[in-house]
């Protein structure tokens, strides 16, 4: 589809008139990153990913990036998809921070929120993307697309290995190739952080407005992150006190894939609760 002229990959399964569910990777990252959660939750939901701009093989847009417009451009690709209704809203790393901003910007449009070792609770990020932040340093790094440099990235997301297989290198190498790509990683992790870490500002602001709203809210993590630790967690913990938490043991930065079937009982299971309380 086209949003705002921008090409944009997306899925939409399920039935049209069934609850909405939203589905945002990470930084970097793609819709692929949802596969195990799309067959389970369409029989009774309809579940929509898209690629955010820039990323997997979405188009960029023209604009300055920041958590503001890539919020925004996820609405405007919700109001192109004709669902106006509130969301469940489930968000992995990035993900997590822009469904917090879309959040914060159309409270109306979220239902419950689902943050998945989410940006936002903490300055401490992983060294790879805070010297995407130095100029010309970043820019240099990404210009190693060779498999070994893939695997390196795949690595660093999961604790167990075998997740890093030759099928998901072989998609970040060709995520990798989007020809926007590096500009696109860099603005982002620019915007987001420094080489001291993620910066304080657009945490503190969307965290307050968020909190504010006491959305139904289900906060996740690995215990054995590298990209965001899971020392953030009690910080979340301290900004949704009435937020339902669980923390995998055993598992890195993207539990939706590490511990598939757990993750998709437990998120199924808090979106049925939530469901049935209104």
């Amino acid at each position: 589809m086209r949003v705002d002229g921008v090409r944009v990959r997306y899925r939409d399964a399920g039935a049209r008139e069934k609850p909405p569910v939203l589905l945002l990777h990470g930084i970097g990252r793609s819709l692929e990153d949802w596969e195990g959660l799309y067959g389970r939750l369409a029989p009774d939901h309809r579940v929509i990913s898209v690629d955010l701009p820039g990323f997997g093989l979405s188009e960029r847009t023209a604009g300055r990036y920041s958590m503001d417009s890539m919020a925004r451009f996820v609405i405007a690709a919700l109001d192109v998809l004709g669902e106006h209704r509130p969301l469940h809203v489930v968000g992995n790393s990035l993900g997590g921070a822009v469904a917090m901003k879309i959040s914060a910007l159309e409270p109306q449009r979220v239902r419950s929120l689902v943050l998945v070792n989410s940006a936002g609770f903490g300055k401490e990020v992983t060294i790879a993307l805070r010297l995407l932040a130095i100029r010309p340093l970043g820019r240099r790094l990404l210009k190693d697309k060779s498999r070994k440099a893939a695997y390196r990235t795949e690595r660093a997301l999961f604790y167990d290995k075998r997740f890093v297989t030759e099928e998901r290198l072989d998609h970040a190498q060709e995520v990798g190739r989007n020809p926007v790509y590096d500009d696109v990683l860099l603005a982002v992790a620019r915007h987001l952080g420094t080489v001291r870490g993620v910066r304080r500002r657009w945490r503190t602001e969307l965290l307050r407005t968020v909190a504010a709203q006491h959305k139904p809210t289900l906060l996740v993590w690995g215990d054995e992150d590298r990209i965001l630790p899971a020392a953030h967690l009690e910080h979340a913990r301290a900004v949704f006190p009435h937020a339902e938490v669980h923390l995998f043991e055993q598992c890195g930065h993207m539990p939706q894939i590490e511990r598939e079937d757990e993750f998709d009982a437990l998120v199924r299971r808090f979106v049925s609760e939530v469901e049935a309380q209104e």
